[in-house]
Order: structure tokens, then C-alpha cells, then sequence
């Protein structure tokens, strides 16, 4: 019996020793993955944007702890990397930081244990300085304000208030500030603005008043241009073509809060998210707004609103105004124009607001929806027009006033109250393509290219454009036997001040077919004066004079690809010196029948 005993103790002690040697071999093996992979080299070269080696790049390759550095010939190497995915970051000073990755089968390509790369590194030499004041105690210098072009690159103001972000490539940037207790502000920094590889940024203030929601004075100082009497928004057709997805461009403003572009109008919403749904109520602060900054004169003094809205009701409407601010008061503020509005309706409704009060001066006009209940308070208000006369404007119609030209729907009353164009080189081609169901992000995308139909106004008198063709912004004319040389189908204009160095204006144009294209230039003075311009020079494959101050051309090259394949007519402007005069592009149907003949605008460059 005792020998049993022994022997079942000498067992259980044998069985105990291997269940034991199995754990511990076991999380041995778990916890040591290297023993899973087999080791290799990274090695490769780093360049510049032509080829030229790079020396002193850091090289760090994830999951390995040392960094190497490039040599004279931008040679590196690094060993004892497992053979799987890795990632590998290259930086150096003056130059646009780089990752690429690489795997397992970047190893087998080179026979297993050698993954090669090669990368280039772009010149990131440039900075962007400026300084940060705090408006909240008497401008002093303002440290501690976080300044960035996005969440990797950043950095703080210093004691003096200053700031550099360095280590960047000369591109187009939007830059913001930001200090626990104060509104964050952005300011966009553009490539242009990058002389000898540093763009500095106008003086930063933080802490400064808001006079719209989100906005001060300084912002609002860079308002767009409500250069025109007439903007249009929504896709739907009424009274085509005068209000047509095509020819509605009001989707282009500024808006602060939540918007969209639909059917029926350009819509300012009510925002709702679940968080905004505790925003309180405020019949004194716009909740999304549209804004721009326009220039008030006796013949526009009166702005009419066309409205209606969504998701409203007899108990619960949308509360909307209108209010400006003149900034230059000393003390600027937001005023509102009449009272606060209401709405509950499917039915367009027209409103008017009189800015009398501001005659002579030019104003930041902002239109908005407000608040009016918390909770879920989701109201949205349509604009389908808003519209500047002397008199309220009602209806689908056109502006009302003295036409310069019967039949041009351009009144002597929008030729006076037009302001003057500040930009002077405009494309026709879309740097996004859209649709009648997807545009408005095309729309737009105009704004940063000085797109001629967000910059100058289309009048569509009885033709519709083409908005998106690569080979540009088309206007055309109807095929039909209707003719005149004196009406066009439709036109585009804009208002210059003509001087030394600013008259001379170049139009660069192509058509699609061997018909000739019917197309005249003409100069409306403030006087009410027409001049109907011949072109200096011209270089189209084929082009005369046609009646009425017309010229007829055919030129079936130029393109997306072939910019220099359009044909180009020039303008001497110098008669006008001195004066602002409404410039007018207009295609005419001079003959019968003869199907769409298009004007596709490549570019229109006053120099």
C-alpha cells in the first residue's frame, strides 16, 4: 500500500511539472510576436521634386525604435524590421512632411528580406507669420492663442503676440485662432498672397464684437459684392427662362448657419440637430443668414423679398427679417429693417424693406431666419428672389424701370444702381461640373476662380445657358424663326470703371458648328448712352460685321485641353476713360431657323 501511495504522488507530480511547462510555454509564445516574423532591411532614396537626393531626412519606420537620416545621396537604410506592414515617415526641415507604407509582399519583391523606397519630398520652405491682438484688453499683444492650417500643423502666439507656421508649401490655406473664452476666427491665406515664400496676415484681434452671429466688423468687412438688382435661387422652371435652375445663381452667397439649395428656392433653415435643439429662442439673432455687402442709391433703395416656406404651420411659422449694419458708424451695429416677419405658406409671398436710410452709403445686408421656440423647432424659409428697385417688385416679372434698349430688360434705373466691378480677369470654365439635380456645389466652387457667371449677371431674355461644358460658360440662342439684331437671346453684364490700364478688354471664345455665332459688345453709359464696339483685332477662322454693330464668327477650336486654340477678340475701352460703364456680351438669332448657335466663353480679361 505504501508503495501505491508513492507511486500515485510520483505521478501527479510528473502530470503537475508538464501541465505547468505547457502554460508557461505558452504565454511565452503569446507574448513574443517577433518570434513569429522573419527580419529584414529597408533601404531607398529620398529626392527632391526633379530627382536631386535629399541629405539629413529623418527616416522612421513604425515599431522600430532608431531614426536614420539620409546620407549626401540621399541613401538610407534601416535594418531589423520585421517583414510585415509598416509605416515610414520622412521629414525635413523646408520640406512637406511624407508617409507611405509599406507590407509583407513590398519584402518579396525585393527576395524576402529587402523592401525598397523612394520617395520625393516636396519643397516646403514657406511660412505664414502675422500677430494676434486681444481686443477684450485695449489690443495689447495676445499670447497663447493656438494658430493652425490644420490638426498637425499648429502653434502658439509668443509674449509679443506673434506667430509662425513655417514648414509649408505656398498653397491656399484657411488659418484659425483660437483662446478658451473667445469666438475661434479663420482668415483664408491664398496662394497669391505668398511673397518670397511668406504670406503675413493682416493683424488678428480676437475678442472683437460680433455684429451678426459668428461675425465682426473685420469679417464683414470682407462681405461679397452684391454688385446687381437681381438674384435668383432654386431649381424650378417658372416663367422659364428667366427663373430656371440654369440661370439661378444665389446658392454662390455667403451663409452662416444651415442652408440648402432646392426646388423652390434657396432655403435658410432653423438648425435641429439634437444639440442645436437646446439653442434658446432669439427674435434678435439670426439662426442662418445669408449676407453681402451692396452699394444703396435712390434707384435701389427698396429691397423685395420673394418667400415662402417648409415645414410650417398656422400655430408654428417662420420667423424672418432683414438687418444691416453700416460699418462706417464708429460704433457699428446690426439694425433691423421693419419688424420681425412671419410665414406659413406654400404660395410665394413678396416682401418689401425699406432702406432709404442708408441712400449713398454701401451696406452689408443680411436676410435671416430666427429661432423662435426651443426644442424642435425646424422652420425653413425659401428665397426665390431677392430683388432691388426704387419700388416693391412682385410677381415672376423682370426689374421694373426705363429700358436702355427695348426688349433688353435692362433699365436705365439697374445700369445707374449697378456697382463697379472690382475684379478684372473672368473664366468660363467650372472647376466643378454639375447638373440640374447637383449644382450647387459647382456654383460654388465660381467663387475662388472668378467665374463669369458669378460675377457678372446673366439676363436670359429668351434662351437659357450651358452652364458646364468643358469649353465654357455657353449662352445661345433658340433655334427659330424669330430674328432680330437688336434683342439678344441672352446676355451677360457688369459694370467697370474704365481708366488707364483698365481699358483694354480681351474675349476669348469658341463655336461648335459652321454656322456663324451673332454676338455684339456693347457699352451702356449712366447717362443711358449705348455704344455697340467693334473689336480692334480679332483672330477667329472666320469673322465680319454683321448688322446693328453684330459680329458674326466661326471657330471650332479651343478647349479644356487647348486653351490657346480659342479665338480672341480685343476691345480698345480708352473712349470711356474716366467713366463707369455697363459692359453687355449678348448672342443674337439673325437667322432663321438655323438651330442653337452657341458662344461658348472660355476667359474675358480687361487690362
Amino acid at each position: 500500500m505504501e508503495l501505491i501511495k508513492n507511486l500515485r504522488a510520483f505521478m501527479f507530480a510528473v502530470l503537475l511539472g508538464t501541465v505547468v511547462s505547457f502554460a508557461i510555454t505558452s504565454c511565452s509564445d503569446d507574448n513574443d510576436d517577433s518570434t513569429s516574423y522573419a527580419h529584414g532591411t529597408v533601404s531607398g532614396t529620398v529626392t527632391d521634386e526633379v530627382g536631386n537626393p535629399i541629405e539629413g531626412a529623418s527616416v522612421v519606420v513604425s515599431g522600430v525604435d532608431n531614426v536614420v537620416t539620409t546620407d549626401n545621396e540621399g541613401f538610407f537604410s534601416v535594418s531589423n524590421v520585421t517583414v510585415q506592414s509598416h509605416s515610414i515617415t520622412f521629414t525635413k526641415k523646408g520640406r512637406e512632411t511624407i508617409s507611405t507604407t509599406i507590407t509583407a509582399k513590398t519584402f518579396a519583391k525585393g527576395g524576402g528580406n529587402t523592401a525598397a523606397v523612394t520617395v520625393a519630398m516636396l519643397d516646403a520652405s514657406s511660412q505664414i507669420v502675422g500677430v494676434v491682438y486681444n481686443a477684450k484688453n485695449n489690443n495689447v499683444p495676445f499670447a497663447g492663442v493656438t494658430v493652425s492650417i490644420n490638426s498637425s500643423k499648429q502653434t502658439v502666439t509668443g509674449s509679443d503676440g506673434t506667430f509662425v507656421i513655417e514648414d509649408i508649401r505656398t498653397n491656399d490655406y484657411t488659418i484659425s485662432f483660437a483662446k478658451e473664452g473667445y469666438t475661434t476666427i479663420s482668415k483664408k491665406v491664398t496662394k497669391g498672397s505668398f511673397i518670397d515664400k511668406i504670406s503675413t496676415v493682416e493683424p488678428i484681434f480676437m475678442g472683437r464684437v460680433e455684429l451678426l452671429r459668428g461675425l465682426t466688423a473685420d469679417d464683414l468687412a470682407e462681405a461679397d459684392k452684391w454688385y446687381y438688382n437681381e438674384y435668383r435661387g432654386g431649381r424650378n422652371g417658372d416663367a422659364y427662362p428667366h427663373w430656371d435652375w440654369s440661370t439661378d445663381y444665389m446658392c454662390t452667397f455667403s451663409f452662416v448657419g444651415q442652408w440648402e439649395e432646392q426646388n423652390e428656392g434657396t432655403t435658410l433653415q432653423v438648425r435641429n440637430s439634437k444639440v442645436e435643439q437646446g439653442n434658446p429662442a432669439d427674435l434678435e439673432v439670426f439662426d442662418s443668414y445669408t449676407y453681402g455687402s451692396k452699394l444703396i442709391t435712390e434707384d435701389n433703395k427698396i429691397m423685395s423679398l420673394r418667400v415662402r416656406t417648409h415645414s410650417t404651420s398656422s400655430d408654428a411659422p417662420a420667423y424672418f427679417g432683414v438687418q444691416v449694419v453700416d460699418l462706417s458708424q464708429s460704433d457699428p451695429a446690426a439694425v433691423k429693417i421693419g419688424n420681425t416677419n412671419t410665414l406659413h405658406s406654400g404660395d410665394y409671398k413678396d416682401f418689401e424693406y425699406d432702406l432709404s436710410a442708408y441712400v449713398g452709403k454701401e451696406v452689408v445686408i443680411a436676410i435671416g431666419i430666427y429661432r423662435q421656440s426651443e426644442g424642435d423647432y425646424y422652420k425653413q424659409l425659401v428665397l426665390r428672389a431677392i430683388r432691388f428697385a426704387d419700388r416693391k417688385v412682385e410677381g415672376w416679372g423682370w426689374l421694373p424701370g426705363t429700358e436702355v434698349v427695348n426688349g433688353w430688360k435692362l433699365t436705365q434705373e439697374m445700369v445707374r444702381s449697378t456697382m463697379t466691378q472690382s475684379n478684372k480677369s473672368f473664366t468660363g470654365i467650372s472647376p466643378v461640373s454639375g447638373n440640374r439635380d447637383s449644382y450647387a456645389d459647382a456654383y460654388r466652387s465660381w467663387k475662388n476662380v472668378r467665374h463669369v457667371a458669378g460675377e457678372w449677371s446673366l439676363v436670359p431674355v429668351k434662351k437659357d445657358p450651358e452652364v458646364f461644358p468643358s469649353e465654357g460658360y455657353i449662352i445661345k440662342t433658340r433655334n427659330d424663326s424669330e430674328i432680330s439684331t437688336t434683342v439678344p437671346e441672352s446676355y451677360l453684364y457688369s459694370k467697370f470703371a474704365i481708366a488707364s490700364g483698365r481699358n483694354t478688354l480681351t474675349l476669348r471664345v469658341r463655336n461648335f458648328s459652321s454656322n456663324y455665332t451673332y454676338f455684339k459688345l456693347s457699352a451702356v453709359e449712366e447717362s443711358g448712352t449705348v455704344t455697340h464696339l467693334s473689336p480692334q483685332s480679332a483672330n477667329a477662322q472666320s469673322q465680319s460685321a454683321a448688322a446693328d454693330g453684330c459680329w458674326k464668327f466661326v471657330h471650332q477650336s479651343g478647349g479644356a485641353g487647348d486653351p490657346a486654340g480659342y479665338a480672341s477678340f480685343v476691345y480698345d475701352l480708352s473712349q470711356f476713360n474716366g467713366k463707369n460703364v455697363v459692359l453687355t456680351l449678348g448672342v443674337y438669332n439673325c437667322v432663321p431657323n438655323s438651330g442653337e448657335n452657341k458662344l461658348a466663353i472660355y476667359k474675358i480679361d480687361l487690362q
